[in-house]
């Protein structure tokens, strides 16, 4: 489908406007086999209770989680809806945003003059931001996502095999994102990422898993022996993540947060013997 040059969004062969940046075509618009996506100027400040900035130029939108934005300027514009260009896209998405466990709607932010807006995480935590290439997938935990260019495309994704999503923490659904465009993702205390080779694993606990590449192949092993599976007090299973691409892992997740706040809630810690035959189906961390 044709693209703007000027904003990259997606527009009719017929059209005389960009819908995106009302950037007139001067005829039949350009159709480039790259999306042009403007670059975003942005800054993350802060340590374990990060902020991102961003600096938004004429044209430019994104759109955020609800609840995520912390401030803006007079000269950016917002508005509220579900993503889609038909009413059962519509539909469709906001579905697929419910089983992800997420708003109904997501917020677009666009300025029309030079203005800046700034977005944190619902806990303590970092933010990672991450340039996708044209068709580039990354998949997240479904509270990861924080906000992404209009050219990003942000769907439901149901983990592949039945093993990973029995025990894998977080149930059978991922989003996944799809490039071109900047996604910011939020998570837990502080941040590990591991840049896989072609069959280069690493195991980690299942909900520590933030993000990893489309190209990373994603499992559930019963690790260790028995005495390590009933006493050792971290779970029976680790998530196998099997290069090329990228992984990132956060050291506290929101589970492990609500626990250590409100103890008496879980009954104290979690690692007391034979405790974790009791979490073996348990898909909160």
């Amino acid at each position: 489908m044709p693209f703007c040059t000027n904003c990259g969004t997606n527009i009719a062969p017929e059209a005389r406007f960009c819908p995106g940046c009302g950037r007139g075509m001067g005829g039949a618009p350009v159709a480039p086999s790259v999306p042009v996506v403007p670059k975003l100027n942005y800054e993350i400040q802060g340590s374990n209770l990060q902020i991102a900035r961003l600096h938004l130029l004429p044209g430019q939108e994104i759109y955020a989680e609800a609840g995520k934005m912390i401030y803006k300027t007079p000269g950016v514009q917002w508005d509220t809806r579900m993503s889609g260009q038909t009413l059962g896209a519509k539909i469709w998405g906001a579905i697929q945003r419910k089983l992800m466990g997420e708003s109904l709607f997501m917020t677009y932010f666009r300025s029309d003059a030079p203005g800046e807006v700034g977005f944190a995480g619902s806990y303590p935590g970092k933010i990672q931001a991450y340039e996708l290439a044209p068709g580039q997938v990354m998949m997240v935990q479904r509270d990861a996502f924080l906000l992404a260019q209009s050219s990003v495309n942000l769907q439901i994704a149901l983990v592949k095999k039945l093993g990973a999503g029995i025990f894998g923490g977080e149930g059978f659904i991922l989003e996944q994102l799809t490039g071109p465009g900047l996604v910011f993702i939020h998570a837990g205390g502080d941040h590990v990422e591991f840049d896989l080779k072609p069959g280069e694993t690493v195991q980690v606990e299942t909900g520590c898993i933030v993000g990893f590449d489309g190209t990373v192949n994603y499992d559930i092993q019963l690790i260790g022996s028995v005495k390590t599976m009933l006493f050792g007090g971290e779970g029976l299973f680790l998530a196998t993540l099997t290069g090329p691409g990228k992984v990132l892992v956060q050291s506290m997740t929101l589970s492990k947060l609500r626990r250590e706040l409100a103890p008496h809630v879980q009954g104290g810690d979690e690692h007391k013997g034979l405790d974790v035959l009791g979490s073996i189906f348990s898909s909160d961390d």
